[in-house]
């Protein structure tokens, strides 16, 4: 297990309704890109040398292609995501704008691998350690247990060889990055990875974030802005340099609508990654954050610097 934890660490810790079936070479619906579907486009999506993964990921019959204009915005992106019951699926239908060079198809396609990381890289290995987990029989194996059973339901057919490693990550992270992608910006600090390492930038980089006020680039900044940024000048006089300022990040990100529920990516992947489980099964990331992960005394602390993130006036007591 010690091995697998530690890949889960590289990765970090921290879909579509109706599917409109093709039949791939695995031999399983592969779900077509709804924007591109309801505009009536269909043509080959050929496989080109150099794409993330291995070269097979895409392979296979004949998919609508999308051009960047007909992208759906980041938030149905990020939906298709969170409800796709096959991600291979949904990696699938970002494929075609990807290859276009769309900033938010191609962020959200290392969201999907990141989530898929650990049981594509080895998935016996990955279900070995679930059943270790499960016969460890610990407070939180059950729910432990459950999330790594999602995980590796949704991630099912994806395989070693389609080389979904850390370097892939970052590299198309960094690609979505260059090319708009404010959530993959943001990602890439929190990585130690920024596009400019100078302190002007990451200062100017932050703010843009807590201006947008775009849930997914809050929730890949958080991680840049607890332990990590602390004693870092860039960030001064801002919410940032502690363990509570980086859950205040995260919470910021659920209040503004980002999926958060006891379903959601978030709850499941630092479940089944970290062991950081709620015993509620019912249970969302802001419910669990103040029941069981900050103190009392720490929770007004969280609250106050959400309010200050999201730019609410205190109510007079």
């Amino acid at each position: 297990m010690h091995r697998q934890l530690v890949l889960l660490s590289l990765t970090s810790v921290l879909l579509l309704g109706a599917i409109l079936a093709h039949w791939d070479e695995r031999g399983a619906p592969v779900a077509a890109d709804p924007a591109a579907a309801a505009a009536g486009m269909a043509v080959d999506v050929p496989v080109e040398a150099g794409q993330p993964g291995a070269d097979h990921l895409f392979a296979g019959g004949t998919r609508p292609r999308q051009s960047g204009r007909d992208v759906p915005a980041t938030s149905d992106l990020r939906a298709g995501f969170e409800r796709a019951r096959d991600l291979y699926a949904y990696a699938n239908s970002l494929a075609p704008a990807v290859r276009a060079g769309d900033p938010q198809a191609t962020w959200i396609l290392s969201r999907v691998y990141e989530y898929c990381s650990a049981y594509a890289m080895a998935p016996a290995d990955y279900a070995a350690d679930t059943q270790a987990i499960r016969d460890m029989q610990l407070t939180t194996s059950g729910a432990m247990v459950a999330a790594r059973v999602r995980t590796s339901g949704r991630c099912a057919r994806f395989v070693p060889a389609d080389g979904l490693s850390y370097t892939v990550i970052l590299g198309m992270t960094r690609e979505a990055a260059r090319a708009g992608s404010l959530a993959a910006e943001a990602a890439l600090l929190a990585l130690g990875e920024p596009l400019d390492p100078g302190d002007e930038y990451k200062h100017g980089l932050v703010a843009r974030v807590q201006q947008s006020r775009d849930p997914e680039s809050f929730a890949a900044l958080a991680p840049a802005m607890g332990i990590q940024a602390s004693g870092d000048r860039a960030f001064a006089d801002q919410v940032a340099g502690t363990r509570l300022a980086e859950v205040a990040w995260q919470v910021a990100a659920c209040d503004l609508g980002m999926e958060c529920g006891a379903e959601s990516s978030v709850m499941v992947s630092q479940c089944a990654n970290g062991g950081i489980c709620s015993r509620d099964p019912s249970q969302d990331f802001n419910g669990f954050v103040f029941d069981a992960a900050v103190p009392r005394q720490g929770a007004d602390v969280v609250n106050e610097m959400v309010d200050l993130l999201l730019g609410e006036e205190k109510v007079p007591k």
